[in-house]
């Protein structure tokens, strides 16, 4: 998991108490927003592990975490808004969450004190070409048995 952190500086006036140096601008560091990435397990390149396979339906499964997984199909959205749309308390969510973000299936980003989530389509376009890979297979006629 790597952090990307948007920085930028600014100046604010000295405290009162640094004396006769007190009307000098010293250097300030904003954090303006915090971007949370997990590495996928897999690459689209590489076919879909059945560990993993197993990971991403188990996370997909949840009736709730499908919900979340559908609230977040129109873009990135805001911990607050899912909370209230989704008509849940706020730590329930953040399990829910955490599941989806371990499975690889969502990503944040912090702004603020705001956390927003955002499908992976990477995660999402794996596991399409996995199911896609099993519904071709499936058609397949059984060899005769001996």
């Amino acid at each position: 998991m790597g952090v990307l952190r948007h920085v930028a500086f600014a100046s604010v006036p000295a405290l009162p108490e640094a004396g006769p140096f007190a009307d000098r601008l010293v250097p300030a560091v904003l954090v303006l927003s915090t971007v949370t990435t997990t590495a996928a397990p897999w690459s689209t390149a590489d076919p879909l592990a059945p560990d993993q396979a197993q990971r991403l339906l188990r996370a997909l499964a949840e009736p709730i975490r499908l919900q979340v997984v559908l609230a977040l199909a129109g873009g990135e959205r805001c911990v607050c808004d899912l909370t209230s749309d989704l008509d849940l308390a706020q730590s329930k969510l953040s399990f829910h969450l955490k599941v989806l973000k371990e499975a690889g299936l969502i990503g944040a980003r912090q702004e603020g004190r705001w956390i927003y989530y955002r499908l992976e389509p990477s995660a999402l376009l794996v596991l399409h070409d996995w199911l896609g890979e099993l519904a071709s297979a499936c058609q397949s006629p059984a060899t005769p048995c001996s």
